[in-house]
């Protein structure tokens, strides 16, 4: 193995020899390492490959580079801002463009959602939004409200918070009992009646009456939070049924729970609107947010949290020294992230991509129904600029049909596509034209009859 730091053990066309060292996250490594899929370079809707191949991004990198890649006022921006000011603590300290895009987010956000927190993650975000949930509870004088209830099939990042309410089996089966006290709701996705849905199935809004019996079971008193993505998107995208997030928030309501929504895929144009919030007119007590918020470009994450919850942490009386919210991360806040962070929201509201994503929603709706009647294809969903195939498996190798077509799209079609298990997903950044998602689905039609 070459030592650290040196370049001689390079192939001709630039990429590395020896793909030892790297422990890829969520990876079959050994599989990988035979047969890598690397990119160089990046420009607008597509990677290239280090031999100049392009690569059309159908998933915004991770869900993230929702502003497209590379772009040039966010890349001056980050240039600029490091070259100022490259890192102030925001424990005790803090500098101005943290409470610029803290201002400019509470006024993208619905009414109501009117402070932000700041992190570096969505991971970060979601045990942020578990911790202030608690401790608000505990200071408005119900310490016993310390339940949480996530949802089957839920995905909140991979601190043990996250992965304690999120509902996806193996992300959590590996790291012992996790928090306690946590129940879930069913999942909200049925085949049989809602195969081939085009924005919110029609049915599944009684779904959300099972939170009834689950605060029945717990009692209401016992309960801190609800926590649920708008769009459950790393399971596979299943869209929320109409009606069933604003049963869930008047169950919330009736009740006294706090209602979360985790915003980390969905916000920042990806259903077409600013926030999922903002799109099924539903507004939780806190929502966290990533990803798209810096267009990928640097990592940060946060929450927006109500007036209500934030004025409980005020207090009244007492020290003004005290310190209000004991939580927090180095990076808080970070300089580059927040100039990242502005630029891409300027980039977003300059060249009007929430509402280009708005008018490309039935675009990507009717190219991927297209593929309706392939003989691999069970079943097909989409919202927003978000489509998602169930393909039919191999018998005795669950996933292995869904691994196969992400290879073959990045070998032979040069197009980056989403897997999970035998999912499918595409979630194209949303400079996307109606060319490129013309593109992606005949380059995916082309994968499917290759895996067939």
């Amino acid at each position: 193995m070459a030592e650290a730091g040196t370049t001689e053990n390079q192939s001709a066309n630039g990429a590395p020899n020896d793909l030892e060292a790297f422990w890829l996250p969520f990876t079959p490594n050994r599989h990988f390492k035979r047969d890598p899929r690397i990119v160089s370079r990046a420009k607008d809707m597509h990677y290239f490959k280090p031999d100049g191949t392009p690569v059309l991004d159908g998933t915004a990198g991770l869900w993230c580079s929702n502003a497209g890649h590379c772009r040039e006022p966010i890349v001056e921006a980050i240039q600029a801002q490091a070259a100022e000011l490259d890192f102030a603590p925001t424990f005790q300290f803090s500098h101005p463009k943290a409470f610029e895009v803290a201002s400019r987010l509470t006024a993208m956000a619905p009414d109501g959602l009117d402070y932000a927190f700041f992190c570096n993650s969505g991971s970060e975000a979601a045990d942020s939004a578990l911790k202030m949930a608690l401790a608000y509870h505990r200071l408005n004088g119900e310490a016993s409200r310390t339940r949480f209830i996530g949802r089957a099939r839920g995905y909140h990042g991979t601190g043990f918070g996250g992965i304690s309410v999120g509902g996806i089996s193996p992300n959590r089966k590996f790291y012992g009992s996790l928090l306690p006290g946590v129940d879930h709701l069913p999942h909200t996705y049925n085949r049989e009646r809602q195969a081939f849905s085009k924005g919110e199935p029609e049915w599944g809004a009684h779904l959300a009456d099972e939170l009834e019996k689950i605060v029945e079971l717990h009692d209401a008193s016992t309960v801190a939070a609800v926590i649920v993505e708008p769009m459950a998107g790393s399971t596979g995208v299943l869209p929320p049924p109409k009606g069933y997030l604003k049963r869930l928030r008047d169950i919330c309501t009736r009740h006294g729970i706090l209602l979360i929504f985790d915003e980390v895929i969905t916000a920042f144009g990806r259903l077409g609107a600013a926030t999922a919030a903002e799109r099924f007119g539903v507004t939780p007590d806190l929502m966290t947010f990533a990803k798209g918020v810096t267009g990928g470009t640097v990592p940060m994450g946060g929450v927006l949290v109500s007036k209500e919850i934030y004025d409980c942490f005020q207090g009244e009386g007492g020290p003004d020294h005290a310190i209000d919210l004991f939580h927090g991360y180095t990076y808080s806040g970070h300089p580059l992230a927040m100039a990242a962070a502005l630029a891409t929201l300027d980039l977003y509201r300059d060249e009007g991509l929430f509402e280009q994503a708005a008018a490309n929603e039935s675009v990507m709706a009717e190219a991927a129904h297209a593929l309706k009647d392939h003989p691999l294809t069970l079943d097909i969903r989409t919202i927003g600029l978000v489509a998602a195939f169930d393909l039919e498996g191999i018998d005795g190798l669950p996933g292995k049909r869904g691994y196969d077509a992400m290879c073959r799209a990045f070998h032979d079609e040069g197009m980056m596509i989403r897997v999970t298990a035998d999912t499918i997903a595409f979630s194209p950044p949303l400079m996307a034209t109606q060319d490129h998602i013309m593109e992606m689905f005949e380059k995916f039609g082309r994968v499917l009859d290759a895996c067939s």
